[in-house]
Parts: C-alpha cells; sequence; structure tokens
C-alpha cells in the first residue's frame, strides 16, 4: 500500500494533533521554533517517520522525537536552507536602497552571492555543498505549491540573450509578447536575469496597463539600458513603484552561478537557484505552454537544443510549441531554425512543434492556439 505524502507545516498555527494511534506521523517541520508552542510541547506528542528542518527543539521535546525522525539543523547560512517561499524583488533586494547604489553590496541577494564566491562555486566542503542542495530543494518545492495554481499549458516561457539592451527593439517587442500573454493568463516566466528576460517579466508587470503607461515605463528604463549601468537595478524600483502590480504574476527562475547578472525585480514570484543545471532543466521543464526563443547566444542555443530533445521523446508527455522570433537571426546569422527544419523533415527529430516570425502577434496567436 502505497504510503501518505509527507505534509508540510510552516507556521506553529498549523502545528497538528496526534492520530487516533496517538502519534504524529510523515511530518515535515519547517523553521518551527517549538519553545514558542510551550503547550504543544508540553502534550508529550510521540513523533514518528518525521522530518525537521532548522526547528529550534526543547530538551523537554527531545525524547518525544524517535529514531525514524531526521532532523537537520539552521546550518548558519546568509540565506535560509530551509526555506518556505519563493523569493521576490522585495526579498531578494532586501536592504537596497535605489537612491544608494552603494546599499547594493549590502543586500540579500548580493551577499548571499558573495558567500558562493568566497566558498567557491565548485566547492568540496559538504557543509557548504549540502546546505545549498538543500536550498534548491526547498526553493523546488515552494515553486511548485506556486505553479499549482496554473494548468500547466497556461505556463509559458521566454527564451534570449542577457545582454539585450532595454533600448533595443527586441526587448520592446518582448515585453509586449508577454504583456499581452499575461492578459491573456498565461504565466510567463524566464531565466529571471536582464537583457529578454528582464523585458519578459516587465512586459508582464505592465499587464492590465495602458500603452502610454507602457510607453513611459519604457522611458524610465531606458536611462540605464546596460544591466552594467549604475542606475539599472533604481530604474526598476523607479517603475515598480509607479506603477504597482496586484493582479498578475509571472515566474523568474534565476541563478548564483550567474550571480554577477542582477535578478530582474520584475518578476512577482523568483525562484533562485545555486545549481545552474537544476535551473535549467526546471523552466525547461514547467513550460508546456511553448516557449519564444528570442536572439541570444550560447546559453540560448543550448536551450533550444535541450527543449528540442525533450519534444522529441515527449519526455513530459507532450510536446510544446517553439517559437522562433526574428528570422534574420535564426536563418542567417545563427541558421537553427533551418537545421530544426531539415532535421525534422528527414525524421530525426520527432514532434517539433516549429515556427519562425518577426511579427509579436503571430508569436502571441500561435500559443495561444496551443
Amino acid at each position: 500500500m502505497a504510503m501518505q505524502p509527507y505534509k508540510e507545516i510552516r507556521d506553529i498555527s498549523q502545528l497538528p494533533p496526534p492520530d487516533e494511534t496517538g502519534y504524529i506521523s510523515r511530518f515535515v517541520f519547517q523553521y518551527i521554533d517549538f519553545f514558542n508552542a510551550p503547550q504543544y510541547v508540553a502534550a508529550g506528542h510521540r513523533f514518528v517517520d518525521c522530518c525537521f528542518l532548522g526547528c529550534t527543539i526543547p530538551t523537554a521535546m527531545e525524547d518525544q522525537i524517535g529514531s525514524t525522525c531526521l532532523i537537520f539543523p539552521r546550518m548558519g547560512r546568509t540565506y535560509n536552507v530551509f526555506r518556505a517561499q519563493l523569493y521576490n524583488g522585495e526579498s531578494l533586494y532586501a536592504g537596497f536602497d535605489p537612491e544608494d547604489s552603494e546599499s547594493y553590496e549590502n543586500c540579500f541577494d548580493a551577499r548571499v552571492y558573495a558567500e558562493y564566491v568566497e566558498k567557491g562555486q565548485e566547492c568540496d566542503d559538504i557543509r557548504e555543498t549540502l546546505g545549498r542542495t538543500l536550498h534548491d530543494r526547498a526553493v523546488t518545492s515552494a515553486m511548485r505549491e506556486f505553479l499549482c495554481r496554473y494548468d500547466e499549458k497556461q505556463i509559458v516561457a521566454i527564451m534570449g540573450g542577457h545582454a539585450q539592451l532595454r533600448t533595443d527593439e527586441g526587448y520592446r517587442k518582448v515585453a509586449l509578447i508577454s504583456k499581452a500573454l499575461t492578459e491573456k493568463g498565461k504565466l510567463m516566466a524566464s531565466g529571471g536575469g536582464p537583457g529578454a528576460m528582464e523585458a519578459t517579466h516587465f512586459g508582464a508587470w505592465m499587464a492590465g496597463r495602458s500603452q502610454e503607461e507602457f510607453d513611459n515605463a519604457m522611458d524610465i528604463l531606458s536611462v540605464a539600458p546596460n544591466y552594467w549601468d549604475e542606475g539599472w537595478l533604481k530604474t526598476a524600483f523607479e517603475v515598480r513603484k509607479k506603477y504597482p502590480q496586484t493582479k498578475y504574476n509571472s515566474l523568474g527562475i534565476p541563478t548564483w552561478f550567474y550571480g554577477h547578472e542582477p535578478a530582474t525585480p520584475f518578476a512577482t514570484h523568483i525562484a533562485k537557484y545555486f545549481y545552474n543545471s537544476v535551473r535549467e532543466d526546471t523552466l525547461l521543464s514547467i513550460a508546456k505552454g511553448g516557449i519564444i526563443y528570442s536572439p541570444g547566444s550560447a546559453g540560448t542555443i543550448q536551450e533550444i537544443f535541450q527543449d528540442a530533445a525533450q519534444n522529441h521523446y515527449e519526455t513530459f508527455g507532450m510536446a510544446s510549441p517553439m517559437v522562433f522570433l526574428g528570422k534574420e537571426f535564426f536563418t542567417k546569422e545563427i541558421p537553427i531554425y533551418p537545421l530544426l527544419e531539415d532535421l525534422l523533415q528527414r525524421g530525426k527529430y520527432k514532434n517539433l512543434l516549429i515556427s519562425i516570425t518577426d511579427d509579436p502577434q503571430e508569436a502571441i496567436d500561435t500559443l495561444l492556439s496551443f
């Protein structure tokens, strides 16, 4: 008989009573300070096959926890190893003052990245690698809980270059596509960084706004076109403040592996990972509603072939649209599209739903018709 799934407990108000046998079993307690629940501890409940992740456990409670339970300490990192929620612009940039560019070095995101670099991207310290792995697992769990609100075909991703300028026409195209798809009920996702990724979340952030408001926000952002410009993050927060978003969501999936590239605060939900391989696979696997590819470099090319492989094998039970935005780029500059067409025609690839266009509306219609 299949075992019942573990139930996660993230707040003292959720603490469970014992079952009919008098035991509490198959619960995962995340960052619970049991000192704040003295009556619960005094009740003498017996715990069996439970996990205590970063919890504070009084001595009086230790004898109540059976040998089948797992106990993980808080591990003393800059970040919460057992994080229960996704990040957002506020939590990731906590400590950053848009009026003081030097304050960025003290914000949460920058401090985690500094610690990551200090310890080494390829780290041999088992305590450090365990912390990163547990963190990424917790982020995945929080992301899955968030995605349960959406039908799988509602989730659409846009891939493209991190170096695309805010003043490029391609940035504007991606933003308008994302805005329109968000207003049609799609959850837009990207790698969560600058360039085309930021354009994805900026467009979703401006969903429900007028064209005049969109253009004004673009003007504000254009003051700092490059992500390495001093005002890049400041202008993003300026737009957020002037045009707050409370209705529409988007999901950014950045990584501290590329921590020198700031994550966009326009994503309302941010699943930031340490391991880029986990991040890449996660992004491609959730975008069952299709992916739009805008011009990019090596990372975008890698994602195209990884996506083509999972569509070929129908790894997730279906093939999803692959829409290429930029005929000149994808047929001449980097001729991936003719190659995929040829391989599809010769049967080397199967199940690919590929199309190419320069027209944002055509890209929108292709995904809405899926």
